[in-house]
């Protein structure tokens, strides 16, 4: 339904719901741009109603189901009735497949859409019948970093084995019986002129295969710094820098153009680069331009532009041909140039001896030259000059530099004075006197062949002066004078004149007072040195050698103004661990007197080598070292402050008293002692351990510390003698004396006091008893003896109950007079009945204790006992125990002695028996 309302003004269609159709549909196609044209119309009602209409278009590929492809397109129609278009790019050569397109419409107004068209199809060379594999694009160049899909078509029938890129690199690969595709994302120049794509069906004959090529580039850069100019207003030159690299060359190279926009014209002009790209054509009678230069390539192009007036482009061409005229102080400069009828500002620069830069400006107002005359010069030196110019009037640029020239002043008299200083020796007679001198920075030679005149005479009485001469090359003299005050002057002399003299007043010999060194330090800078300044004195010096071991030295000096204490003296020769002297004079009238001496290094280093120990002297308990001949003098690398000695054990760390610790990188620990005094020389290490293994070594150290403790001198200490006294006195002794008192007290005790037994600890009391009266009571039976020693065989006979078993294989004689021992049968005794008896008398006796039993035997008792002997009588005797021979006595000592007995119990035996038996 189409609702109409209106106006006076105008009428408008407001459309609630219309539908127009698509009338026909006609596609094409650019295989160069790869494109889609795309056109259509919807009727001419649509057309005179003005209408706003809508589009959908789609575009699918004849092997895929899905649109790759929708976009909605606005237009407002009119009453012209020309049919629709649209473009579509694809990112697939057309070649690769067949596409096709529909389209609906519908009024913007409106929600209904139209039915879609029919599809229309473009076909691609998927349907031919080639004769072999082809690739699209079979020829293209490829913008850097863009993406680019390729395809490969195979022969009807055929199906696509291989295809791939050289240089390889990653691609998307998708490939159907007949097609197959590759999509390179982000495409780099690899370094390879081009790329080479191949494709192959499975098939291995030579119509099986096909390849492409593919450049890859970059569009040419924007021309920069594009400017047009003139130098004589007939020829125009226009210029401009390529840009970088496109990596296309040959036919596929950038090109470059020029036109002109007021003419509608291209300049004339060929083209040539190499640093620069420059064009030139005549200018005729156009004097304002706009000049366009376009630079094309198949990936793009760019352009710049330059309007200008030619009379303000006037870029004149350099000056030529210069000479010059020249005084001592001035040069004036003199050039040509081809701007005939331009007027000029031109500008001179000069280059002076100390390589500043001066320039100097001017106006050219000669028709066949210009010059310029540069004043203010010194004499004899040289100076390089060159000029450019530019339009006095609309001035645009300068022109190139000339060719530079280099120039020298005349002579003139030498100007300044010469710095001369002194060294002066005392000689039999008089006095040597080395003269120096230098050029100062005022001073100038002004002229080429240079020498010096010194001349001295004396200062009282007024004598013939004497004088020589030397050649530039010279620095240095030496003279003979005796001990008068002489005046000295040195002169500098070239072509044209003498300097003025400097003067220096070498006073009357006198007897020179001692000054001490005083030492000073050094900086990163130099050495620092100071004085105590005195106000009658207009100037000082100090003066040094910077090489102090070279004889002579090369002596070297500066001078400073009255009101200086201090200096910093620094010199290319100064290096570390060199001592540099110093004296420091005071000058008034050119007369010099020393002030005060200063001795230093830039840095000190550690010294050269370490003392050399030449004598040790040894003691159990320390050790002296002595280093006598060690210097301290300017041959060492550093002020000798003192000396450290290192002590320790070998074989453990040091701790000795008075020590301080001092840590090795192995960790090993010494023991320092510090000698703080460089001329002490002799150290005594004390509270050493006698008879052990110690290392030493004795370091100098200076302010720049002490080189690294590498050697070692190895000692013992001696065995301490008197500790042996010692141990004799208090050990050894004491322990012989012990020894022989205890001998002698178990002799003095044998003899004195002997043991007693006590009956009441003997084993035999442990046996079966009864008592008659207050006495026990035992029976002979309950103790048999194991043994009984008498002193002779006689007193053996006495007992006749015994002397049966003189014969038991057991008895041994003892050596001795009267001495023997008995060891009864066991069996035997068992066996033995013995005479009864009506009494039995049992006695002990010694010296300390004596007893008498007398018993009365029941018959009964007896008879009812053990067949044994029922009654001895023994008289004990002394014996020798032959256990202990410290207690045998002699045949004297036991005449004069009361018998005595020993009872040995059978335990007792067993123990001296099996004592024999470990002793034998």
């Amino acid at each position: 339904m189409l609702l109409l309302s209106g106006d006076q003004e105008e009428e408008k269609i407001q459309i609630k719901s219309i539908v127009f159709p698509v009338k026909y549909l006609n596609i094409s196609k650019d295989l160069a741009l790869q494109q889609l044209l795309v056109e259509w119309d919807v009727g001419k009602s649509a057309h005179d109603a003005k209408l706003a209409m809508s589009f959908e278009i789609q575009v699918r590929r004849i092997d895929e189901t899905t649109t790759v492809w929708t976009e909605f397109h606005n237009v407002t129609l009119d009453k012209s009735g020309k049919p629709l278009h649209w473009i579509w790019n694809s990112d697939l050569p057309l070649e690769c497949m067949s596409h096709l397109v529909r389209i609906r419409s519908k009024a913007e107004a409106s929600k209904i859409w139209s039915q879609w068209s029919p599809w229309e199809t473009v076909l691609g060379l998927d349907t031919s019948n080639n004769s072999r594999p082809q690739i699209f694009p079979n020829e293209k160049i490829v913008e850097e970093g863009s993406d680019i899909t390729l395809c490969c078509i195979g022969r009807e029938g055929q199906i696509i084995k291989e295809f791939f890129l050289v240089p390889a690199v990653h691609v998307f690969n998708r490939t159907n019986s007949q097609v197959g595709l590759l999509t390179v994302k982000n495409v780099a120049h690899q370094g390879a002129p081009h790329i080479t794509v191949y494709c192959r069906e499975s098939c291995n004959e030579e119509q099986c295969y096909d390849h492409a090529v593919f450049f890859v580039g970059k569009p040419p850069d924007t021309p920069s710094d594009f400017s047009c100019q003139t130098q004589d207003m007939r020829i125009v030159t226009c210029t401009w820098s390529q840009g970088g690299d496109t990596y296309l060359y040959g036919r596929h190279s950038p090109k470059y153009t020029l036109s002109e926009e007021f003419s509608q014209k291209m300049v004339p002009c060929t083209v040539s680069c190499s640093d620069q790209c420059s064009c030139s054509w005549d200018i005729g009678q156009q004097r304002i331009y706009n000049i366009t230069v376009t630079v094309e390539n198949p990936l793009g192009k760019k352009t710049a532009t330059d309007v200008f007036d030619v009379t303000h482009r006037i870029y004149p061409a350099a000056p030529f041909q210069l000479w010059e005229e020249s005084t001592d102080t001035e040069i004036t400069l003199y050039w040509k140039h081809q701007n005939k009828g331009i007027e000029l500002f031109c500008q001179t620069e000069v280059l002076q001896p100390d390589g500043k830069v001066e320039l100097h400006n001017c106006s050219d107002t000669h028709v066949r030259y210009a010059s310029m005359t540069l004043g203010g010069l010194q004499p004899y030196t040289e100076y390089t000059a060159r000029v450019h110019c530019g339009a006095a009037k609309h001035f645009w640029r300068w022109s190139e530099w000339s060719e530079a020239r280099t120039i020298r002043t005349k002579e003139a008299t030498p100007s300044g004075k010469l710095d001369i200083w002194r060294e002066i020796t005392s000689v039999l007679g008089g006095r040597n006197v080395t003269l120096f001198w230098k050029q100062t920075p005022s001073f100038r030679a002004n002229g080429k062949n240079i020498s010096y005149e010194v001349t001295w005479e004396k200062v009282e009485d007024g004598s013939k002066p004497e004088s020589v001469s030397f050649s530039s090359v010279c620095n240095s003299t030496r003279i003979s004078i005796d001990n008068h005050s002489y005046r000295i002057s040195i002169m500098a002399k070239n072509n044209v004149n003498y300097s003025l003299p400097s003067v220096l007043i070498i006073p009357r010999a006198t007897g020179a007072r001692e000054l001490k060194e005083e030492q000073v330090n050094g900086t990163d800078d130099g050495i620092f040195i100071s004085w105590e300044p005195k106000h009658i004195y207009d100037n000082y010096i100090i003066d040094w050698c910077n090489y102090p071991m070279l004889q002579p030295c090369d002596l070297q000096w500066k001078r400073f103004g009255p009101n200086t204490s201090s200096a910093l003296i620094n010199s290319a020769a100064f290096v570390p661990g060199v001592r540099y002297n110093f004296h420091i004079y005071g000058s008034v009238a050119n007369r010099a007197s020393l002030l005060e001496k200063k001795t230093g290094y830039l840095r000190e280093l550690p010294p050269l080598h370490d003392p050399t120990v030449e004598k040790v002297e040894l003691t159990f308990n320390a050790v002296t070292l002595s280093w006598d001949s060690y210097p301290t003098n300017e041959s060492q690398s550093g002020f000798v402050r003192g000396y450290n000695v290192y002590v320790s054990p070998i074989q453990e760390d040091c701790s000795l008293k008075g020590s301080k610790k001092h840590v090795l990188p192995d960790d090993s620990v010494l023991c320092k002692y510090t000698i703080e005094n460089p001329e002490e020389k002799r150290y005594t290490v004390k509270h050493l351990l006698p008879n052990t293994k110690y290392k030493l070594v004795v370091k100098a150290y200076t302010g720049g510390g002490e080189t690294p403790i590498v050697n070692f001198i190895y000692i013992d200490t001696p065995f301490n003698s008197n500790m042996l006294y010692l141990l004799v006195l208090l050990v050894i002794v004491p322990a012989l004396v012990a020894a022989i008192c205890r001998w002698k007290m178990k002799w003095l005790k044998e003899c004195c006091c002997p043991v007693i037994p006590s009956p009441n600890k003997s084993k035999v009391l442990s046996f079966k008893e009864y008592k008659i009266g207050s006495g026990k009571v035992l029976k002979i039976s309950d103790c048999i003896p194991d043994m009984l020693a008498v002193d002779n065989k006689a007193e053996a006979q006495k007992l006749h109950p015994w002397s049966q078993l003189s014969s038991a294989p057991t008895e041994d004689k003892i050596d001795g007079p009267s001495s023997s021992w008995i060891y009864p049968n066991e069996s035997e005794e068992r066996d033995f009945t013995p005479t009864p008896t009506p009494q039995t008398h049992i006695w002990f006796e010694n010296f300390a204790y004596s007893s008498h039993l007398g018993v009365e035997s029941e018959p009964e008792t007896l008879e009812a006992s053990k067949p044994e002997l029922s009654v001895v009588l023994y008289q004990p005797h002394y014996y020798f125990d032959i256990f202990n021979e410290d207690a045998a006595s002699t045949p004297r000592e036991t005449a004069g002695r009361k018998s005595s007995l020993r009872y040995i119990s059978q335990t007792d035996h067993k123990a001296h028996s099996k004592h024999r038996g470990q002793t034998a």
